[in-house]
């Protein structure tokens, strides 16, 4: 699919009557190449003439021709557009095609089967799959199959009011209105650019036959239209004028000159009736009339969806549900080649007030567009001198690393005037100055000589690669005469520096992000700027929603006091505690143990004895025992142990040996962060058999209580300790529900995917229980590698069989009710969620003879776009000044902004120190164990307080937490696997299937029931 994009991306063009705005216009960037400067000299680029093309011939060849039926179409005068067909009848029946109302589906949707709680009645045949009389799994056909949880109540009733406002705008709809829903087939396929140059040049020109509409088009397959057009068929050729110049050579120059052309490129669009349908089942949906069965009309959400992304389509960078421009606010280097843009988000949601549309502000990062050469100097630290050193060459490792960064990106040359940009597939084999290539008459002509012949240029990097702009044949470009092309999102994985200034960049603090928001609905090119939403009546509203949240009281919490139990209330307005006076609930014993050092300074190591007694002192202050004498020496290493990977292993070894293979500790102390992190974890995890607490040398010099502390609490928590638990039970606390006798277990499960640009690494599931009751604080975890980007957990059955195998030894019964916390998903997912993962819960408890525990399984999400803002109706209180101006800890929504029938609520637990508070959005998809709202709410908010890593409330709910932790540390293990199969994949131009899945290393079986990963 890239490559038919770019394919045609290739022939975008410059017309009299322009349609690209300035982003779509490569040359206009801030970074001017040498060459320009005295290009204009020789007559091959002048910035000033873009509607006149170079005489010199296109440096590579056009893609191919177009399709006989189009070339044979009779010649064009410039921008004209004409009809050959109209189909004059209409259809008597109209179809709505699936594949086609669906062909470009936005996020925000939710299943097409919206689904509920069964009727009481039906409990006992909710539809899963159950096993017939011939052994095999039957799947139910009823509606009732998949049913998510309906909200079971009006509303939640506990803790104080608090008045907010939240980043959701109200959209008033006509239901009476009808939709005409057209597919558009282009052929060929054009690139996002041009395919909007076609539709609005198609509808300038056709008005007539369009009925005088202007239709919203998502630049894909789909047109939406508010009034219905002459024909359901039409065939309309536009033609578009395209600078090309055709070659056959495997190079793309031409050995001469060819008079400049503005050849028109003939695009054939088909357009097609799809379907109609109004706003009543909306309207229907919205409002709660009707049965509980009635489904989210999908069709026509997302006909609205497109009508109010139009206007910011055009003037705007999308990415996914963002768009982003240079004109808000500027743009900020962050290093490395990057640069970042301010944009916005916006999506359209069903909610209890109606429909909404939720606007957020937005930072992400974009290449910066600046010639290959600099671009290199600051991506890559080992050619930041290439500019004094023209004559370096590449090693094979270097080579990888410059292909790596290059790889699709986008360039255009500059030795001549184009509009033409090309998608890098890789670097050629050879140095530049040793590339030939054969012109027509079979001459071999050497690319060096040719530049200086053909256009006076002397290529400066002769040792450096070309890049090589074709998937399948040999088409070569110099670096230094290529510029990245402006609007590249940044797909590389950002480094440490360039995540803190990005994040520094997108850090508002509320009244801050409020005002940009605002702002954003009131510009020129937010969601309200166009006249297409008048065209469809609409009416968006430019001020936020103001809604009552309540604020949850903090629960008291149980901490240790020298055998005896004291009792605190978090009282702080940020819900913190000190453990200053007390001790940790449940402190450990630490006898032996063992430090193992890598790199640092003589003065820095000279600080060892130091650090052991100090971080002793500061664990008996804690109630844990760290014994003062490791139980050997601690060992001293270079920094180079951690790049050999069968070197450190050695080393673990012996340690673990010395210290006659019984080992409850390792604390490493690093020099600086290095890669050799993730190999220490797995080794000592998997092959040694023993927890591991990493820190670095430069915290060693301060020694803080704060340090030490953090640092105890971790190392407690990783062999068998926990921090805190609560002083009145979970059974206590929700009496109608939970019983100190019937344990309870709560799940979480999560996946880690690679990053972008990976096409080979697997993804990493990890699933975590709890193992004690009723404190429910010690999670036992279980991690599985599975397919590439899969999003579903392959292996959920047996994980979940593992954790209540555990959960039954530990507390000698099986759980009475499972608790199921699913982090990571978005809500195109839910269905699936329910089909398959809810089964393979229900698959793991099957493996037990009449084990049909009641499961509540509950989505939890993070990365939303909802903000909510304190309401100051008094501006001269002082409440919101002892938050910032972000809510407090424990405000919980589950009204007006929530989902108009579905059980979910946002619930902002912690305190935001930085930034705007991002609240944690709760999803409940099934819930046989019948919680109220106020039950499930203070039972999340209690569980937040239980987090073993600090003395706060945390903003996710501990085990979705913990899960996340340890799918993280499962691609900490394949981390050496992922940089082999990246390597790999760099050596072929073309992207291969993934391969077959890398299994996770097993863990040791002295790890395997302790808390490592937190």
């Amino acid at each position: 699919m890239e490559e038919t994009e770019e394919h045609h991306a290739n022939k975008k063009c410059t017309t009299k009557t322009r349609t690209f705005k300035s982003r779509t216009n490569p040359h206009k960037h801030h970074y001017q190449h040498p060459l320009l400067q005295y290009s204009s000299h020789f007559g091959f680029f002048n910035q000033n003439q873009f509607q006149s093309y170079s005489c010199y011939p296109a440096l590579l060849p056009l893609p191919p021709p177009m399709p006989l039926q189009l070339a044979l179409t009779p010649p064009l005068s410039q921008n004209q557009t004409f009809q050959t067909k109209t189909h004059l009848q209409k259809l008597s029946c109209k179809v709505n095609d699936p594949t086609l109302a669906t062909s470009s589906v936005s996020d925000t949707q939710v299943p097409v089967v919206t689904i509920t709680q069964a009727p009481e009645g039906l409990q006992g045949r909710k539809g899963l799959p159950f096993k017939g009389s011939n052994g095999g799994k039957i799947m139910s056909t009823t509606k009732q199959a998949l049913v998510a949880a309906r909200r079971p109540d009006s509303v939640g009733v506990e803790g104080p009011v608090i008045s907010l406002l939240a980043n959701h705008f109200l959209v008033k709809f006509d239901p009476s209105l009808k939709i005409y829903h057209y597919n558009v087939e282009i052929s060929p396929n054009p690139s996002k650019e041009v395919a909007r140059m076609i539709k609005q040049k198609l509808v300038e020109s056709n008005s007539g036959l369009l009925s005088g509409a202007h239709p919203a088009y998502d630049g894909r397959k789909n047109f939406y239209s508010p009034v219905e057009f002459q024909n359901d068929k039409l065939e309309f050729f536009i033609s578009l004028p395209i600078p090309t110049t055709k070659s056959s050579l495997p190079f793309g120059e031409l050995n001469g000159f060819q008079p400049k052309q503005h050849q028109l490129k003939v695009f054939r669009v088909n357009i097609r009736h799809v379907s109609k349908f109004d706003g009543k089942d909306l309207s229907s949906y919205l409002s709660k009339e009707g049965g509980d069965w009635i489904p989210l009309p999908q069709d026509y959400l997302h006909a609205l969806d497109v009508v109010l992304r139009e206007s910011p389509m055009e003037k705007c960078i999308s990415v996914g549900r963002s768009f982003y421009s240079s004109s808000m606010g500027g743009t900020k280097e962050i290093g490395g080649g990057a640069i970042g843009w301010r944009g916005f988000f916006q999506s359209l949601r069903p909610t209890q007030q109606g429909l909404a549309l939720n606007v957020d502000f937005s930072i992400t990062a974009f290449h910066e567009s600046i010639g290959v050469i600099p671009y290199l100097q600051k991506r890559l630290n080992f050619l930041r001198d290439l500019s004094q050193r023209k004559t370096r060459a590449l090693s094979d490792e270097e080579r990888k690393e410059v292909e790596k960064a290059l790889r699709n990106i986008r360039v255009f040359v500059c030795h001549r005037e184009t509009v033409q940009r090309y998608r890098v597939y890789g670097l050629t084999e050879d140095a530049t100055e040793n590339l030939y290539f054969a012109d027509r008459d079979g001459k071999n002509l050497r690319l060096v000589n040719y530049f200086k012949d053909h256009y006076n240029y002397d290529i400066q990097f002769r040792n450096l690669p070309c890049l090589q702009i074709s998937r399948s044949k040999p088409c070569y470009l110099p670096m230094e005469l290529c510029v990245i092309c402006e609007g590249q999102k940044f797909l590389g994985k950002l480094s440490d520096d360039q995540t803190a200034r990005i994040l520094k960049m997108g850090c508002q603090r509320p009244k801050e992000r409020k005002a940009i928001i605002d702002g954003i609905m009131r510009g020129p090119v937010g969601p309200t700027s166009g006249n297409q939403a008048g065209e469809f009546k609409l009416h968006v509203s430019r001020e936020m929603t103001r809604l009552n949240g309540r604020i949850l009281q903090p629960p008291k919490l149980k901490l240790g006091d020298g055998g005896h139990i004291r009792d605190i209330t978090p009282s702080r307005p940020d819900r913190q505690w000190n453990l200053l006076e007390s001790h940790v609930f449940e402190g450990t014993r630490i006898e032996k143990w063992a430090l193992i050092s890598f790199g640092g300074t003589p003065d820095q190591k000279s600080n060892i004895p130091k650090f052991i007694n100090q971080l002793s002192q500061r664990c008996e202050q804690l109630g844990i025992f760290l014994n003062k004498s490791t139980i050997v020496s601690p060992y001293f290493e270079s920094t180079q142990v951690l790049n050999n990977v069968t070197l450190l292993e050695s080393k673990l070894k012996k340690i673990h040996r010395d210290a006659s293979n019984n080992l409850q500790l390792l604390i490493c102390i690093m020099e600086k962060k290095h890669k050799g992190y993730a190999d220490l974890k797995r080794i000592a995890e998997t092959s040694v058999g023993v927890v591991s607490q990493c820190c670095l040398y430069p915290n060693l010099g301060k020694l803080s209580s704060q340090f030490l502390a953090n640092l105890a609490l971790k190392i407690n928590a990783k062999v068998g300790g926990c921090t805190v638990a609560l002083y009145n039970s979970l059974p206590s606390q929700i009496p109608r529900l939970l019983r100190p006798d019937e344990p309870v277990i709560f799940m979480g499960a999560d996946v880690t995917h690679p990053h972008p640009l990976d096409d080979f690494s697997p993804s990493v599931a990890a699933v975590v229980g709890s193992m004690n009751w009723p404190a429910a604080n010690k999670y036992v975890s279980r991690m599985r590698s599975q397919t590439h980007r899969q999003e579903i957990i392959q292996d959920l059955a047996a994980m979940v069989g593992e954790l209540l195998d555990d959960f039954y030894q530990e507390v000698n019964k099986l759980p009475k009710r499972i608790i199921f916390f699913r982090d990571g998903v978005s809500e195109t997912q839910f269905y699936k969620l329910l089909k398959e993962e809810l089964q393979a819960v229900r698959e793991a408890c099957a493996k037990f003879p009449g084990y049909k525990p009641p499961i509540t399984f509950a989505v939890v999400q993070k990365r939303h776009h909802t903000r909510l803002f304190p309401f100051e109706m008094d501006p001269s209180s002082t409440q919101n000044q002892l938050f910032g101006d972000n809510i407090p800890p424990g405000t919980v929504v589950d009204t007006v902004i929530t989902h108009p029938r579905e059980f979910d609520f946002y619930l902002c637990s912690h305190w935001g120190v930085k930034g705007t508070s991002r609240p944690t959005h709760y999803h409940v998809l099934w819930d046989e164990n019948q919680f109220t709202s106020d039950e499930l709410q203070k039972l999340v908010y209690n569980l937040c307080y239980t987090f073993v890593r600090c003395t706060k409330p945390v903003s996710l709910v501990p085990p979705a937490y913990y899960a996340h932790l340890a799918a993280y540390r499962g691609r900490l293990y394949l981390e050496r696997s992922e940089s082999v199969a990246f390597m790999r994949s760099s050596s072929t131009i073309s992207r291969a299937a993934p391969p077959k899945t890398t299994p996770l290393p097993k863990l040791s079986e002295n790890v395997k029931k302790l808390m490592f990963y937190c």
